[in-house]
């Protein structure tokens, strides 16, 4: 799919000196280095570096991370492109997906891109369901969290009440995050309350999380620094700051950007509950 589209398949280090910072992902010390939790950041170097089109499939490490749909260790598909943004990153997700739905005939219908999960049938091929966040908050929440932010009630929220409401029988993506809840997305132009951000769900599974990147270093450096001032008030690790990404950001274009949870994936496709029915070792 990649190959056909002009994509580069990369590969960054595993073992890094400095983790993105974010409020709630914390990475698992590896000696002097951590593991990374995405390989974000080295590829976005890539494109500085003058890469225009890339991919990554590979581990990634999250710390206290288990559960139905998580595990410490997974496997990420990641990647970018010049000169697009979250919508052109949509476009390339919505042909995958279908992609993988043809290739998949035994899982899915002869008649179209539509498959079943958990005793839930879902039409790929109808048009995506897409709502930003604010109306979805509005009409399931009742309350507006771009306009009022609120980070723990937005999380409570997003997964008691947002989430289960999107519907189930066809792609959901919800749209244009609340700009605090977006680490490493660009502000809408017009709008900068707001983030070109969106997250894909396909039968209740949260699969995909994509941006405009940010591309301005100061903004991004301020971002970093206030995500490192909640990490230590809430006593958790902080990590420092990646200073060659930062000298890097100033060189990269305007790029759109996607992380894509591999095993949830063929949780999907291979109509799996739980994520340790597709691993062939789950941790312990």
């Amino acid at each position: 799919f990649f190959h056909a589209r002009g994509f580069l398949e990369v590969e960054t280090p595993i073992r890094i000196r400095a983790p993105a910072l974010e409020p709630h992902i914390d990475a698992e010390p590896s000696g002097d280095r951590w593991l990374r939790t995405s390989p974000e950041l080295h590829m976005k170097r890539l494109l500085a570096g003058g890469l225009s089109a890339i991919f990554q499939i590979g581990p990634c490490f999250r710390r206290g991370e288990r559960g139905g749909r998580h595990h410490p260790e997974f496997t990420m598909l990641e990647w970018y492109r010049a000169g697009a943004d979250y919508l052109g990153i949509l476009e390339d997700t919505m042909a995958l997906i279908k992609y993988w739905a043809a290739s998949l005939p035994d899982r899915t219908d002869p008649s179209g891109p539509r498959l079943v999960y958990q005793n839930q049938p879902i039409d790929l091929g109808a048009p995506w369901f897409r709502i930003s966040v604010r109306d979805a908050f509005l009409r399931w929440a009742e309350w507006d969290p771009v306009a009022s932010w609120d980070e723990d009630r937005f999380n409570l929220d997003l997964v008691e009440k947002v989430e289960p409401a999107l519907p189930r029988n066809v792609p959901a993506v919800l749209m244009d995050y609340p700009a605090p809840a977006a680490a490493l997305a660009r502000r809408k132009p017009g709008d900068p309350s707001v983030a070109e951000r969106w997250e894909l769900y396909i039968g209740g599974l949260e699969l995909a999380n994509a941006y405009s990147e940010l591309t301005d270093p100061q903004e991004q450096r301020l971002r970093f620094e206030d995500a490192a001032r909640i990490r230590r008030a809430r006593g958790r690790e902080v990590y420092p700051i990646d200073e060659d990404f930062l000298a890097a950001l100033a060189r990269m274009p305007p790029s759109g950007g996607i992380a894509l949870g591999f095993d949830r994936i063929v949780m999907l496709f291979a109509d799996a509950a739980s994520i340790d029915e597709v691993v062939a070792f789950p941790p312990d």
